[in-house]
């Protein structure tokens, strides 16, 4: 993984490649009758001590400002922490990762390696490997207080396995373009 970058006075980072998981990109997407906003998970192996370590500080400088900003001046006993323990999910895919959900109501910049963007839909799909840059923000709405990940763009880094059981059609028909057309065996 590369060296995580840490922008926005702290509060923002730039990681990767890391996984995506639920890719709504390019038209936004609602949950149970919320705003519907452009939003991928964002899955962080374990492993990657320096990665987790950027987000943890980026989250503890957004937090630093929410208390002042937001909190009136004193820090929640309980507020809602976006980087989440994928072990504790119900999805083998999440094991041994990190993960958060990041979102924008703006639609992000998608962009190959070489900074072309990418208009064609299919190019970034959930299983995805790609670099990611958000900002954490606090908020407090009706009472329920936490740091919030907000998506900034997206650089696809290279392709990986489908998530949720999809499969390529490369991977479908391996083996029978070597066929030598005879019907033989049907």
């Amino acid at each position: 993984m590369k060296e995580p970058k840490i922008i926005r006075d702290g509060k923002g980072v730039v990681i990767g490649p890391v996984r995506l998981s639920y890719v709504h990109l390019f038209k936004p997407y609602a949950t149970e009758g919320g705003e519907a906003k452009y939003q991928t998970a964002v899955l962080i192996p374990k492993g990657e001590k320096k990665t987790v370590k950027a987000i943890k500080n980026a989250i503890e400088k957004a937090k630093e400002e929410a208390v002042t900003k937001k909190w009136g001046g004193v820090e929640p006993k309980k507020w809602n922490n976006p980087l989440c323990d994928g072990d504790e999910k119900d999805d083998e895919t999440y094991a041994d990762h990190f993960y958060l959900s990041a979102k924008s109501k703006t639609r992000p910049e998608i962009v190959d390696k070489h900074g072309n963007p990418i208009t064609d839909e299919e190019e970034i799909y959930s299983g995805v490997y790609a670099c990611v840059s958000m900002t954490f923000f606090g908020f407090d709405v009706s009472g329920n207080k936490g740091i919030a990940c907000g998506l900034n763009n997206v650089m696809k880094f290279k392709d990986g396995d489908y998530l949720g059981g999809r499969s390529s059609a490369a991977s479908d028909f391996e083996g029978f373009a070597d066929d030598d057309g005879e019907e033989d065996d049907l």
